[in-house]
């Protein structure tokens, strides 16, 4: 019984990779560049992609539970249904899908309508999975620190609705659970959708407020500024992604990002303890700066 994980470099696979080896898992890898891959030595290395169809059939083959994570790339539909068709072919039933919280409702978002396509096409096509929808990563934050303990400000557009940030470890821990579940099932293991959220809902005010307490200096929220949001992310992103972002926060402003009734609590009976939080995320990159 082999479990593949895609996007096994990533931050989250590469953690999903080292949990279910801990817990004795036969687990194949499927990545670009087998030689950059530095993943622990349990592991079964496969090159491939996802529009590579012959190296996605050989990735799959013998494999009984899968892990689909697809990259935000502008075919990132394209690719994950090609990844579904290849699983169905081989006999893959048993299927944890990385979506993203509100697909369904942030609809003109491209990377949130691909997921959420995504989700459907899971659904259709008959197969028993897990579809994780986390909200905003906790670790996203980490390319804006050195504007929040250099220039005092904190300059993500999140707004007054509230995101439920997670801690990509929680994340990833939480995926290896669901993958363990389905992979030690007697029978495949019906549909079920679990929103990520973290222990908090917090509006921009509020981490800018954390950071305040944490760095012992005043933090200011930057405000609710998609457009510039967009002009800095081209500086590191391609256009389109950029503008990608924007979509996204802009739905910040209007929706936010909020968990349902028993979301937190759900979470952390599965892990077993509390969720990590978005402070103890700033104490860190306080501490190693």
């Amino acid at each position: 019984m082999t479990i593949l994980v895609t996007g096994a470099t990533g931050n989250v696979g590469r953690q999903i990779v080292e949990h279910l080896v801990k817990r004795g898992a036969d687990v194949r890898a499927l990545v670009r560049d087998p030689s950059k891959a530095q993943l622990p030595a349990e592991v079964s290395v496969v090159q491939g992609d996802f529009l590579n169809v012959d190296s996605l059939r050989n990735a799959m083959s013998g494999v009984s539970t899968l892990f689909l994570l697809s990259a935000v790339v502008p075919d990132e539909f394209t690719q994950a249904l090609i990844a579904l068709n290849v699983a169905r072919s081989a006999g893959i039933e048993r299927i944890v899908y990385l979506s993203v919280i509100h697909a369904d409702v942030y609809v003109n978002v491209p990377h949130f309508a691909g997921k959420f396509g995504v989700e459907r096409m899971i659904e259709q096509m008959g197969f028993n999975a897990t579809i994780l929808r986390p909200a905003y990563f906790i670790q996203n934050d980490l390319m804006v620190k050195d504007v929040i303990t250099g220039y005092g400000a904190y300059p993500m557009p999140i707004g007054a609705k509230g995101l439920a940030m997670i801690d990509i470890r929680d994340i990833a821990e939480i995926a290896t659970l669901e993958l363990l579940r389905r992979e030690q099932a007697a029978e495949p293991l019906a549909l079920e959708r679990i929103n990520l959220a973290g222990p908090q809902t917090l509006t921009g005010t509020d981490i800018a407020a954390i950071w305040s307490a944490v760095l012992a200096r005043p933090i200011a929220y930057g405000g609710d500024n998609t457009e510039g949001l967009e002009q800095n992310l081209k500086q590191f992103m391609p256009a389109w992604m950029a503008y990608d972002m924007r979509l996204m926060g802009e739905r910040f402003l209007t929706d936010g990002m909020l968990p349902e009734a028993g979301d937190v609590e759900r979470l952390t009976a599965l892990l077993g303890r509390p969720l990590r939080s978005y402070r103890a995320f700033a104490l860190e990159i306080a501490a190693s700066a």
